[in-house]
C-alpha cells in the first residue's frame, strides 16, 4: 500500500506536469491546490530535488519545476525514492535486498509467490510515468 508521503508525491508530481509550462511553482500554490499540508511537502518536494527529479529556483519568480521530462519520471523510481522497496517482503527485493532470519530462500514458497508479485508489480510501475498519470 503507498503511504500518504508516496501518495503526495505523486499529486505533486502530476501538479507540476500540469504546470510545467508556467515555470516555477510555489510550494504553497501545491499545497493549497493538492490539500497536502506545507510542512510535509516541503520535505516530500526537496527530498524530490535531492533525487534529481526535481529543481528550484530561488527569489522572486522561484519555486519548484521538474527536472525531467514528465515522460522520462516512472513510477517505480518514485515509490523508491519516496517509500523505499517496492517487494512485500526483503527477500524478494531488488534494491533493498535483505535475507529473512527465519527462511529457508530456497524451499519457501511465500518467497517465491513474493517474487512473482514484485515482478507483476514492477512490470506495470516500470511501464508507467507521471506523463500516464496526468494523460487520465
Amino acid at each position: 500500500m503507498l503511504n500518504k508521503k508516496t501518495q503526495y508525491a505523486f499529486q505533486a508530481l502530476m501538479y507540476l506536469a500540469e504546470n510545467q509550462d508556467k515555470g516555477p511553482v510555489l510550494i504553497a500554490e501545491i499545497a493549497a491546490t493538492k490539500r497536502i499540508p506545507l510542512k510535509f511537502l516541503e520535505n516530500i518536494l526537496l527530498e524530490l530535488r535531492k533525487a534529481g527529479i526535481l529543481e528550484s529556483k530561488k527569489g522572486k519568480g522561484g519555486g519548484y519545476f521538474l527536472n525531467l521530462p514528465p515522460s522520462k519520471i516512472r513510477l517505480a523510481d518514485i515509490i523508491r525514492k519516496i517509500d523505499g522497496p517496492i517487494a512485500m517482503l526483503p527477500c524478494a527485493s531488488l534494491y533493498f535486498y535483505e535475507r529473512c532470519s527465519n527462511c529457508d530462500e530456497k524451499n519457501c514458497g511465500l518467497h517465491d509467490t513474493m517474487i512473482e508479485v514484485r515482478d507483476a508489480t514492477l512490470k506495470i510501475l516500470e511501464g508507467k510515468t507521471v506523463a500516464d498519470l496526468v494523460k487520465k
